[in-house]
């Protein structure tokens, strides 16, 4: 089975032989007054994906295609690590014949690297590389409007004219390449990844399987 990895829609250039992904929960197990033991369920807690790279310094016929030099994944991430930012750890699972199995698409912070100097791997350098699970919060705000005192006339609104309704904006296409996911297709022409479903409803008389896109299909894009 064929693997490949991307992290922020870089792919790995060897794809580790091992890969943890932990998956937590908040359970809290209390002792009541009788001595008896329950558990609380809570909601899952965090993921947490973990793995060591390799990073090639020199040409090897395993590599996924047009590696770069270790110090470019090195400076990536650094980069993920000072963004502040989430982004999304990919991992695609591959028949040995062509076809998906199933694939783990997760957003994630980087928690931490360590750079591991080995003798045994020559020149290659060798990454271990901790992820964190990452949800998206916020707090919302209202804003209270006070009422007109007795003395004042609440003031007339005047409605603008309506508009004209907007030409149909026209739809462009994509052609799926090799190594291409929905995912990367929409954040590459949409501006955001998790828009990977606008075009799978688009696209659904093509594809079955928004986990499954071959080489040389024709997509068509949201406007």
């Amino acid at each position: 089975m064929a693997y490949k990895m991307y992290l922020d829609g870089v792919l790995m250039p060897i794809t580790p032989s091992k890969v943890t992904v932990k998956i937590n929960n908040q359970n809290k197990t209390m002792t009541l007054i009788n001595g008896e033991e329950i558990n609380i369920l809570k909601a899952a807690a965090l993921s947490d994906v973990s793995f060591e790279l390799l990073l090639p310094q020199v040409s090897y016929p395993f590599t996924n295609g047009g590696a770069q030099s270790a110090s470019y994944y090195i400076s990536l991430f650094e980069r993920l690590k000072n963004s502040k930012e989430p982004f999304q750890w990919i991992l695609n699972r591959q028949r040995p014949a062509g076809g998906m199995f199933f694939y783990t698409n997760l957003t994630v912070g980087m928690e931490n690297y360590e750079l591991v100097d080995d003798a045994g791997a020559g020149f290659d350098v060798k990454v271990k590389v901790s992820l964190k699970q990452y949800r998206a919060y916020g707090t919302k705000t209202v804003k209270l409007k006070p009422a007109p005192t007795p003395a004042e006339k609440p003031k007339a609104t005047v409605q603008p004219a309506p508009r004209p309704a907007p030409s149909a904006p026209k739809k462009s296409t994509y052609t799926v390449k090799s190594g291409d996911c929905l995912w990367n297709i929409a954040k590459k022409y949409l501006g955001d990844g998790s828009r990977y479903n606008e075009i799978y409803n688009l696209n659904k008389d093509k594809i079955k399987n928004p986990n499954l896109i071959y080489p040389n299909q024709v997509l068509t894009l949201p406007s």
